[in-house]
């Protein structure tokens, strides 16, 4: 097949080579001698593959260099900023760690094939399938903005639907009880006794800094995961007020941390955890305390504005500095109903 003038070529290179096939496009004639100076578009496994890398370029022109950059590359560039601007990003990062046979390709060259073959191989639950297809639905829309690629292929991932459900089970008042029969018995309880009468995540539990916390208006302020979840006025129930006052004592720049005053990661607080919960004959997951707190408001009939607001529920995107007394005077009250 012959291809127009102007169009580029495409040739297989001599030897056994994965990608024999070669696409490129003069870039310029050398002055004197007319000798064409060549850019690589790509190269490939196929002829019919540089076929179409070459019809792609000439129907949307891009910066090749830009084009060579793989996977890996273009995520560390990613991330260099989206980082800056979300305070959790373990998900991202766990998404990408197992996104690994793609670290070395092209990003150009990927396809919906190549990321599901990454998804249907990765064991991996749904929740952590839909972090991975965020991920790529991320990058794709970044390498787009720069002209990388043309075309999104990562909308087409399938991750199947979810088939967990809801497993989350809230603390029994009993087991609240044995609780607070258990202080200065067990290391954490006052973290998990926090949780559960502030709807904390673990993650913003562990985030809070001591200098954010008012012992006189009963509030801390903290928070992370959405626009809405972070620096949130989050009220202190009188139940944990001795015990947050105790932990400010220690002067520690987090509020909870281990018995050495070191901060906590997400990873070795849900280590911590698990074991109070082994030690206790409970069978509870962090996030059982945040579910917890929201039955108990519920239960107690608490007002569902002044709820979601201490949750930080996506309604109510506020932070610290547009609380009123009124508003804070309202979620001392809320809380304190259970």
């Amino acid at each position: 097949m012959r291809l127009p003038n102007g169009y580029g070529s495409v040739y297989k290179l001599s030897g056994n080579r994965r990608k024999p096939w070669i696409a490129r496009k003069t870039d310029y004639i050398e002055r004197g001698t007319g000798k064409q100076i060549y850019k690589i578009i790509g190269y490939y496994a196929t002829k019919a593959e540089a076929l179409q890398a070459l019809a792609d370029y000439n129907n949307n022109p891009y910066d090749i260099n830009a084009a060579q950059v793989t996977f890996k590359e273009l995520y560390e560039k990613w991330s260099e900023k989206k980082y800056k601007d979300i305070s959790d990003s373990r998900g991202y990062v766990a998404a990408f760690k197992i996104s690994e046979p793609l670290y070395n390709m092209r990003f150009a060259d990927i396809k919906t094939d190549h990321m599901q073959a990454v998804i249907d191989g990765s064991g991996k639950n749904y929740p952590t399938l839909k972090n991975v297809k965020i991920l790529y639905n991320q990058l794709f829309r970044y390498a787009m903005e720069r002209d990388i690629v043309a075309k999104d292929y990562s909308k087409f991932v399938d991750i199947g639907k979810n088939t967990l459900g809801t497993s989350r089970t809230p603390f029994t008042q009993n087991e609240i009880n044995k609780l607070f029969k258990s202080i200065g018995i067990y290391e954490d309880v006052e973290s998990v006794l926090v949780m559960i009468y502030s709807g904390l995540r673990p993650g913003e539990l562990i985030t809070i800094e001591t200098e954010n916390v008012d012992l006189v208006e009963r509030t801390m302020i903290g928070g992370i995961k959405t626009e809405a979840g972070k620096d949130r006025v989050i009220p202190i129930n009188q139940k944990i007020l001795p015990m947050i006052q105790t932990m400010v004592e220690k002067g520690n720049k987090y509020l909870v941390t281990d018995v050495d005053g070191k901060p906590f990661t997400y990873d070795r607080y849900r280590d911590h955890f698990m074991l109070l919960m082994n030690q206790l004959g409970m069978k509870h997951r962090p996030l059982d305390c945040r579910h917890t707190f929201a039955t108990l408001m519920g239960n107690a009939g608490a007002d569902t504005v002044a709820l979601q607001k201490i949750i930080g529920h996506a309604s109510y995107n506020t932070t610290a500095s547009t609380y009123t007394h009124k508003d804070i005077d309202e979620l001392r009250k809320a809380v304190d109903l259970i």
